[in-house]
């Protein structure tokens, strides 16, 4: 469940829409389908009851009436009075038993049959003492080992004989005859896939039906079902107990009906599965209308949500381009909505921070403008005094010369230096001061290292800010050359050249070169005093972050500082 929260949390907002939107669409045409899809269920079994109903009623009228036609025929045979009085009267001559047996018997029996053709034969079995007449007329003693004779003997009225297994129909009746001591019994074999034609054509396939007598003994049975659906099958005995334990209703639909006249019962069954397949175009209709609604409604949620969300991706582009500096406003947005509402109140946002940024910027110059004014007014005492005293020193030597030199120096270093107060000045006129500081540092040097100028005449009337290049020059001796261990004399070069619209100076000495570490920090770290850090930090304040310093150093070889700088022209 966690993992699942942090998930969602974790999606775009896009996508969140998304899964929110067709969420919540889902679960309604969800709801609606999977109850729709439920009654049409219920429908189809209500529906399905409803035929077996009356589909098994109409093969029971059938059956019935067809028995009954049966008893019919062996009642009128039974109840004529010449066939009773022709079986049981005595004969003195096989004439008189012939006319009985030409007037009165066959025309009987050959009409019976005529009419009811589902009758394959009618036999009277006799034990009063006559000749057997073909079919018509039989001794009782052919049927006196029957299992069934018994009963129809004492049976008042006619009897079903049926047989599932044997596939027999027949009917059999005693014929009754108070006045004499004979038994005759009237006997009909029924076609018995005639009886039951109206129970074999109930359904194309997929059902079963099972007739049982009254001591439940089956007289008829059929399993109509495919190959792969033989498994619904019932015999007598799973239909029973599965009625008694009332299990069927987890597979089945079946229904119950009784022959009232003989005490039989009919069940007719079919598999719920089978009778869900034949509403299976339906089913499939109705799950491509809800898939098509799905699809739909996703596609429609997905073009929405891009259609809302997309302010507010370039919201957030914007955004990126404004955590990289560029503090540009690209997104717009005229909707009074909360959205609309948001991309306004950033715009407004981005221009007070501008305005901010701005009036910080210019507080920053303007602070180191008034640190430059400072250190103007009071840079180096120490180098100042320094000089006065080699000055004193070189007069008590009485070298006019030099004391001259040093005095011209230090006259032309700070003139430019302190540049009447102001923070511009001519790439000449710096050039002039850091030669000057050059000089006086190899006076105080004694000449231990060289120096080599190389400047573009064409780049002296550029401005520049004041006091650019003398810190890197101080850096490179005191740093550099002043701490160098490897043999020879050191070496200092400065240059300056253009290209494009940058002026580019570089300062490189032969020192002792900067550890590794200690460069990579040397433009951040904070340092006492006026650094290559705030030169670096004043450069990018007046000029734009593109533009500074930028370092190259190896141990023992060297240092190579390069100053980057706008062209600008003297106003």
């Amino acid at each position: 469940m966690l993992n699942l929260n942090i998930w969602f949390k974790n999606l775009k907002f896009r996508n969140k829409i998304l899964f929110i939107c067709l969420l919540a669409s889902l679960l309604p045409v969800i709801t609606l389908g999977s109850f729709w899809y439920n009654q049409i269920q219920h429908l189809f079994i209500t529906r399905e009851n409803e035929v077996l109903d009356e589909s098994l009623n109409q093969a029971i009228s059938s059956v019935n009436y067809k028995v009954n036609t049966y008893f019919d025929v062996i009642n009128h045979i039974v109840w004529n009075e010449d066939v009773k009085r022709g079986v049981t009267s005595h004969y003195d001559n096989n004439y008189e038993m012939f006319l009985f047996y030409h007037d009165t018997l066959d025309p009987l029996l050959n009409t019976s049959k005529f009419l009811q053709t589902d009758i394959n034969r009618i036999t009277i079995y006799s034990n009063n003492k006559m000749h057997s007449h073909g079919e018509s007329l039989r001794p009782l003693s052919d049927i006196e080992t029957y299992s069934w004779f018994n009963s129809i003997s004492k049976a008042t009225t006619p009897r079903l004989i049926v047989s599932a297994k044997e596939e027999t129909f027949e009917v059999a009746s005693q014929l009754f005859d108070r006045h004499h001591n004979t038994t005759n019994i009237v006997y009909m074999d029924i076609n018995y896939g005639n009886v039951f034609e109206s129970m074999s054509t109930l359904y194309e396939n997929n059902y079963g039906l099972i007739i049982l007598d009254e001591n439940d003994m089956p007289v008829y049975q059929i399993n109509k079902f495919s190959k792969k659906n033989m498994s619904y099958a019932l015999t007598e005995s799973e239909l029973l107990n599965g009625l008694m334990e009332d299990s069927l209703k987890e597979q089945y639909i079946y229904k119950k009906a009784e022959l009232m006249p003989y005490n039989w019962k009919a069940y007719l069954y079919r598999p719920i599965g089978t009778v869900s397949a034949s509403s299976y175009e339906l089913e499939l209709t109705f799950f491509i209308v809800v898939l098509s609604s799905i699809l739909i409604l996703f596609f429609s949620i997905y073009f929405l949500s891009k259609v809302v969300v997309r302010p507010l991706i370039m919201l957030s582009k914007n955004m990126e381009q404004i955590e990289k500096g560029e503090l540009i406003v690209t997104v717009t947005n005229t909707a009074s909505d909360e959205i609309g509402n948001l991309i306004q109140k950033f715009g407004d946002m981005v221009h007070k921070l501008q305005t901010m940024i701005n009036e910080v910027y210019k507080s920053k110059i303007a602070r180191q403008e008034y640190e430059m004014k400072a250190l103007q007014a009071q840079i180096n005492p120490h180098f100042f005094y320094n000089s006065l005293s080699l000055i004193n020193s070189k007069a008590i030597m009485a070298d006019q010369e030099d004391i001259s030199q040093m005095a011209q120096y230090l006259s032309s270093f700070y003139r430019t230096t302190l540049n009447q107060g102001k923070s511009i000045i001519s790439v000449k006129d710096e050039l002039e001061n850091t030669t000057s500081y050059i000089q006086i540092q190899r006076m105080m040097h004694s000449d231990s290292f060289e120096v080599y100028c190389d400047v573009d005449n064409k780049i002296l009337n550029y401005t520049m800010i004041n006091l650019l290049l003398q810190p890197l020059v101080e850096n490179a001796i005191n740093h550099g050359i002043d701490h160098k261990e490897t043999p020879g004399k050191g070496i200092l070069t400065l240059s300056g050249k253009q290209n494009g619209d940058n002026l580019i100076f570089t300062v490189t000495d032969n020192g002792c070169g900067i550890d590794p570490e200690k460069l990579r920090t040397i433009l951040t770290n904070k340092t006492k005093g006026y650094g290559v850090r705030n030169v670096h930090h004043r450069v990018q304040l007046s000029y734009g972050r593109e533009f500074g310093l930028a370092y190259q150093s190896e141990l023992n070889l060297g240092t190579t500082v390069t100053l980057t700088i706008p062209k600008r022209h003297t106003t």
